[in-house]
């Protein structure tokens, strides 16, 4: 079983980088398997508290290296919440991967724990019928403050249902829960990596300087 790691994140900032600069990016340094994995972007601006740029991922098993390189770009570039990030962002850029893992049906939509679990909610809206689904990343509940309710509730929401959220809605929720690893670095990490290993400093500008 995977876990996440330095390398997976070094590979996604190499490929937001590589194409920035429209060149390939260097091959990754971590072992390939099937698990399901997202990519979350946060901008830390002045010391303040890290703000999400973006955040997608699959809860499908994929093979990690397609599956890193594809959701770097795409949480990067093409989550719908924000506009894409720039160049010029990078320096104030932090990378968290996710490894998701040990998945499993919950009993109702309060059969887990905050810190612990992820949690995937589907439920059919009453009167329209909509299937709805969302998922929350372990970290998210726990950074938030939330009970399990609130969390709940506010999956919800997230899932895109705007009636009253009521206790019939909410056992109309299956769950199904489940763990992760997780490894972030931040923008000042990954060019200490690089140079450490390759003895180069990465540049937005179509090269990669070598060390002086």
């Amino acid at each position: 079983m995977a876990s996440a790691n330095k390398e997976m994140a070094v590979y996604c900032f190499d490929t937001l980088v590589s194409h920035y600069n429209n060149e390939d990016s260097p091959p990754p340094a971590f072992d390939d398997a099937n698990h399901p994995l997202f990519v979350t972007w946060k901008k830390i601006v002045n010391g303040g508290e890290p703000r999400l740029r973006g955040c997608i991922g699959t809860l499908e098993a994929r093979r990690l290296i397609s599956g890193f390189k594809d959701y770097a770009l795409t949480s990067a570039l093409r989550d719908r919440r924000f506009p894409p990030i720039q160049p010029k962002e990078l320096p104030f850029l932090q990378c968290t991967v996710s490894v998701l893992t040990d998945y499993e049906d919950a009993e109702d939509y309060l059969d887990w724990e905050v810190g612990t679990h992820g949690i995937i909610i589907e439920f059919i809206e009453p009167v329209t019928n909509i299937k709805r689904n969302a998922t929350y990343l372990p970290e998210v509940p726990a950074h938030e403050g939330w009970t399990k309710i609130e969390a709940i509730d506010s999956l919800v929401r997230k899932a895109g249902y705007n009636g009253e959220i009521t206790e019939a809605v909410r056992r109309r929720i299956q769950l199904t829960r489940y763990q992760s690893t997780l490894f972030s670095m931040h923008y000042s990490e990954y060019l200490s990596y690089v140079k450490a290993t390759r003895g180069l400093v990465p540049a937005i500008n179509g090269t990669s300087k070598p060390l002086s």
